[in-house]
């Protein structure tokens, strides 16, 4: 039998919706619609495709249609009768509102020409998002089993994960794109071995996040598709980098088979040796 919903449950589950609509509202202002500027305009073109060496090309942001769609099924969820007292959105519930809130923040400061402050906004959103990501990592499940494992995988893990690999790419080309517009020109570096150097840290945290994570495979996907589309803009567009989208390439690559060798290690450490080496 399951915890009661408490008023707590309840008004925590409003919380979620009231900032999903307030981050899906800045997402239709950010795309520019009702008069705002669609982000690679805003803030002076700062954050455009073209603008910096780690910015990624354009369609790669079409992978906020998949997360919103996530958080939005995320916040039905979360609503519905029988969820309010579950361990696992007691646990995160708060801190998804608190990205996306974030989530409109960012958007919002972007969108009033206030970079630096963007940057302020993403990185307190990406630690909300590693925040989430550990404890949904965890957090039993509470023996869900059927339709309700099934929606939890997709709703709640592959929702965190997307969003964290999204998120980790994008804190790189917003802090690379801050330090263009005021001027940062390098301390004496060339501009490709920068570019390499936030690319491998990139791929860095991808490969933390695939051991931490213990495979999971969300992460991985979407930080892998921020770095694929990283390459196109520096192999096809300007400025363009032959070194900065080789690296990207790579790092796309090792973070997803990293997370895939760690996902098979894990599932055979849980196998019983028993059924390992049972012969059909």
């Amino acid at each position: 039998m399951g915890a009661e919903t408490r008023t707590a449950d309840r008004v925590r589950q409003i919380v979620v919706i009231a900032t999903a609509v307030a981050a899906i509202a800045g997402a239709t202002i950010g795309s520019g619609a009702f008069g705002g500027q669609a982000i690679p305009d805003a803030a002076g073109g700062a954050l455009a495709a073209d603008a910096t060496l780690i910015a990624p090309a354009g369609p790669a942001f079409s992978i906020w249609s998949v997360i919103y769609l996530g958080l939005a099924a995320y916040t039905v969820w979360q609503a519905l009768p029988g969820q309010g007292a579950r361990p696992i959105h007691r646990r995160v519930g708060y801190w998804v509102a608190a990205s996306l809130a974030l989530n409109a923040a960012w958007i919002g400061s972007v969108q009033a020409d206030l970079l630096g402050l963007s940057v302020v906004v993403i990185v307190a959103l990406l630690v909300v998002l590693c925040i989430a990501f550990v404890l949904v990592r965890r957090t039993p499940h509470d023996g869900a089993s059927g339709i309700r494992a099934i929606t939890d995988a997709v709703v709640i893990d592959g929702t965190i994960g997307l969003y964290l690999g999204w998120v980790t790419i994008a804190t790189a080309a917003n802090i690379t794109a801050w330090l263009t517009a005021i001027g940062f020109s390098g301390a004496g570096l060339p501009a490709d071995a920068w570019g390499v150097g936030v690319v491998a840290l990139a791929g860095l945290a991808g490969v933390g996040t695939a051991i931490w994570g213990r495979g999971r495979l969300a992460p991985a996907v979407a930080l892998a598709w921020g770095l694929a589309w990283l390459a196109v803009a520096r192999s096809t567009g300007s400025p363009a980098s032959s070194a900065v989208a080789i690296a990207a390439v790579i790092a796309a690559l090792v973070v997803l088979g990293a997370a895939v060798v760690v996902r098979v290690i894990t599932a055979r450490r849980r196998t019983p040796p028993s059924a390992r080496n049972a012969t059909p």
